[in-house]
């Protein structure tokens, strides 16, 4: 028997140790679509390599396993370098190469193209690939935690994933995968805003992230703070693969493969387990989702590329009233609160959309159809008590639905990149809504049902082009945006957004860029669709405006594409105005915050204004001598007017000082390690109104405190910091592989403070009690609210 063992073992062995990876794939000019024969393929720090045929296809066999950068050359185009390409033996890497021509004719400059801009947004990119992202410690495998790791993103200390961007709200990004928009990317997302506790992208179908904080090419609008470039695999060519992970709150899979000889096709659907972990650890509320994935690909012809792609999401928001056996009296406190306050949320959301690309001799025109939808439920009773009408505190639905359609026109010829466009957006915002909170404030009782209808246009142009031998780069470009929901919006004259940007080779890899530019965003549907009691659309007789930011950017750029490194830092100043304030409160929604709910459905009028800028830093390291890391160090500032206070005030984004630092390391045996350690500056917040929260009529209402807005942002929380850590390990067998990772989050425990939580004083069977010595109010006090707790997460991914 041990003699069969051995024998067997030593046959496995053999067959690990003579079998090889194949990397393949095929070179092309992006701007043709043409093949680029002859290129040179090279895997950096060896001897393998191989030679694109006529028809742009390489392939480089006997290529042991393991993590490789991947280098595409060719007389006349720039490099290209594919980082951490991942060779194993279950099936063949497809690596397809887009290879830019060069008109430089300097020697000397010699920078990969996965480390520079393109000529469209020359700084303020920061680039994230699929292994990056699918190692990230603490990120447990969701892209909207992965990207924190970035300079100039600010982060919350509770389980959301907001992302902030250099001082700007949540809802002042912008993400496109493949080109086509998606407004939501995480599931149980905050209406008016773009955040929520978990991102609903799998990663195992992302090739890489592209992060634009600034400096946005004329082509892509309605986005103050960032846009986001997801770009997707394209699904295999030869057969079809698998994907499964199973992590501690999800079961995800994904498969890919061809449908006929002009077909490929990604697919991935995903469900979580999260409802009964949390029961399980007592917590009072219970989220489960699903989601799902499709994208294929269809080569019409040479010139010919058709695009499809379906992103959806279906989220239940549910309470647990269970008692745990071991509550103290202080968690007894805290659920309480969190059941009387939290809602009963049902959600749902799906993005489609096509791109169809047709190539010519020197460009190519992109037509972009797309639908997305949100569907919003929310409904509270007073004690969760169901059984009556009477308790109902409020009922709310609404729907944003967005069709688009954009053209674009893009032509490279002399030396210059020109390109323009139109685009047409309708939309339809239904709500119906119940509301008994509002006494508290209008005296009245708000219940409309509507729909309202909106339409959107605009028109872009913009060129670029090198001088003095590719040294200097000039990229400018103008754009104009109207709308019908409001009278100053019609007029796209009113919205004129230009925009100039450069950058200077100082030396060698060592580049000066500069920006300047004015950007607009409309205001939330929430803000647009509101309705009074008397049907009457609010905002849109108070002139509702397209919110304006004006930027200006300078930086510098330092590459040591030798070792993989890049240095960058820019100086950053951003300027709003026309941003909506409540007219109920007297504050601007940026002061808002974003929680799980609604922001912006009242009344408005667009006459705040604010400011935000600072300077941030990075230094990256991808994958050399199997190190890799990214520090990042944001110090900002981001401020905004209220129509009730004098000057300037804190915004709910003001971190002030931003500091993330990620490494790893890859060791033998196919072990990798790796640790982040983040920490935050405290964001300011509203204290809450004790005397006016304290009425039974009030309290009674709203089943939760009012805030103190006489005191807007006046007290600032504790600084936050979080130490994440990683540990991957990966089997390679002849047809398929097998990856498990722990990962965990906040390693030593840290306690972050949260504003505290002002909660009703019960007896011991639950009832409020009533302030003796006042008969009109409730008992109430506070009590602590940090956030934070150690969560280890074991996965695994199986692939074959």
């Amino acid at each position: 028997m041990r003699s069969i063992i051995l024998l067997f073992g030593f046959l496995f062995i053999s067959s690990l140790a003579f079998s090889q990876g194949v990397i393949r794939g095929k070179i092309t000019n992006p701007v043709n679509n043409q093949p680029v024969a002859f290129a040179n393929v090279l895997i950096l720090n060896t001897e393998l390599g191989a030679i694109s045929d006529e028809n742009g296809l390489y392939e480089i066999t006997e290529v042991p396993t393991g993590l490789y950068n991947v280098r595409a050359s060719f007389v006349g185009f720039k490099n290209k370098t594919a980082f951490e390409v991942q060779v194993t033996l279950a099936r063949p890497v497809q690596l397809d190469f887009e290879l830019v021509e060069d008109a430089s004719e300097l020697s000397e400059v010699v920078v990969s193209d996965e480390f520079s801009r393109s000529e469209e947004t020359p700084l303020s990119v920061r680039k994230l690939n699929s292994n990056e992202i699918e190692r990230y410690p603490g990120g447990n495998r969701d892209i909207s935690r992965v990207i924190q790791a970035l300079p100039g993103v600010a982060s919350t200390p509770s389980f959301r994933n907001d992302i902030l961007i250099r001082g700007g709200a949540p809802n002042e990004n912008k993400f496109f995968i493949d080109e086509i928009e998606v407004p939501v990317i995480n599931h149980f997302a905050t209406q008016g805003s773009s955040g929520g506790p978990v991102g609903l992208l799998n990663v195992n179908l992302i090739k890489n992230v592209d992060l634009i904080a600034g400096g946005f090419p004329a082509n892509r609008m309605d986005a103050l703070s960032s846009f986001f470039e997801f770009q997707l695999k394209e699904g295999r060519r030869d057969k079809m693969a698998t994907q499964v992970t199973v992590g501690a709150s999800e079961l995800t899979l994904s498969n890919e493969g061809p449908i006929g000889e002009k077909t490929t096709y990604l697919l991935s659907a995903r469900r979580s387990y999260l409802q009964g972990l949390f029961k399980l650890i007592g917590l009072p509320f219970l989220p489960t989702f699903n989601d799902f994935q499709l994208k294929t690909t269809t080569k019409l012809n040479d010139k010919t590329e058709l695009t499809f792609i379906g992103v959806g999401a279906i989220d239940k928001f549910v309470l647990n009233q269970d008692v745990p056996d071991d509550e103290t009296e202080e968690d007894r406190e805290n659920r309480l609160y969190l059941l009387d306050v939290l809602p009963v949320q049902n959600q749902w959301n799906y993005a489609t959309g096509v791109k169809l690309k047709r190539f010519r001799e020197n460009g190519f025109w992109t037509f972009v159809l797309s639908r997305n939808m949100l569907n919003n439920h929310s409904v509270k009773y007073a004690g969760n008590d169901e059984s009556s009408q009477n308790n109902l505190l409020f009922d709310y639905l609404s729907q944003e639905s967005e069709n688009k359609f954009r053209a674009e026109n893009s032509i490279f010829k002399g030396g210059f990149t020109v390109k323009y466009g139109v685009n047409y957006e309708y939309s339809r915002y239904y709500i119906k809504n119940f509301d008994r909170s509002t006494l508290a404030n209008s005296g009245q009782i708000i219940d409309v049902e509507s729909t309202s209808n909106f339409n959107l246009y605009g028109g872009f142009v913009s060129a670029s082009k090198y001088f003095n031998d590719e040294r200097l780069l000039i990229t400018g470009g103008i754009r104009m945006d109207g709308a019908d929901f409001g009278a100053t919006a019609k007029n796209p004259l009113n919205q004129l957004s230009p925009r100039i940007s450069f950058s200077y080779q100082l030396k060698p890899n060592l580049f000066a860029t500069a920006n300047a530019g004015v950007y607009y965003q409309k205001p939330s549907y929430t803000v647009l669709g509101y309705k009074d009691s008397e049907g009457q659309l609010i905002n849109q007789l108070n002139d509702v405006r397209f919110i304006r930011n004006s930027q200006l950017i300078a930086g510098i750029e330092w590459l040591v594409p030798e070792k993989n490194r890049r240095f960058t830092a820019e100086a950053f100043y951003k300027k709003y105005s026309n941003y909506p304030s409540s007219l109920r409160n007297g504050i601007s929604l940026a002061n808002l915050g974003a929680d799980f709910g609604v922001i912006g459905n009242e009344p408005v009028e667009s006459n705040s204004e604010g400011r935000a800028y600072g300077l941030e830093m990075l230094a990256q390291q991808r994958l050399f001598n199997d190190f890799y890391g990214i520090a990042a160090l944001t110090l900002v500032r981001s401020e905004f007017t209220n129509p009730n206070t004098d000057g300037y005030i804190a915004s709910s984004w003001d971190n002030r000082f931003i500091v993330s630092l990620t490494a790893g390391k890859r060791f033998g045996n196919n072990w990798e390690i790796g640790a982040r350690w983040r920490f935050l500056g405290g964001t300011p917040y509203t204290p809450y109104d004790y005397e006016k929260s304290s009425l039974i009529n009030n309290w009674d209402l709203r089943s939760q405190p009012a805030l103190d807005y006489s005191q807007i942002n006046a007290v600032r929380l504790s600084g936050f910091h979080q130490l994440d850590l990683r540990l991957d390990k990966k089997y390679y067998f002849q047809k398929w592989n097998l990856n498990w990772y722990v990962d965990i989050q906040n390693a030593y425990n840290f306690k972050a403070e949260q504003p505290p939580l002002l909660v009703p004083v019960r007896d011991g069977q639950g009832n409020i009690l009533v302030d003796s010595s006042d008969p009109s109010r409730y008992q109430l006090k506070y009590i602590s609210n940090p956030a934070g707790s150690l969560l280890p997460t074991v996965g695994l991914i199986v692939e074959f």
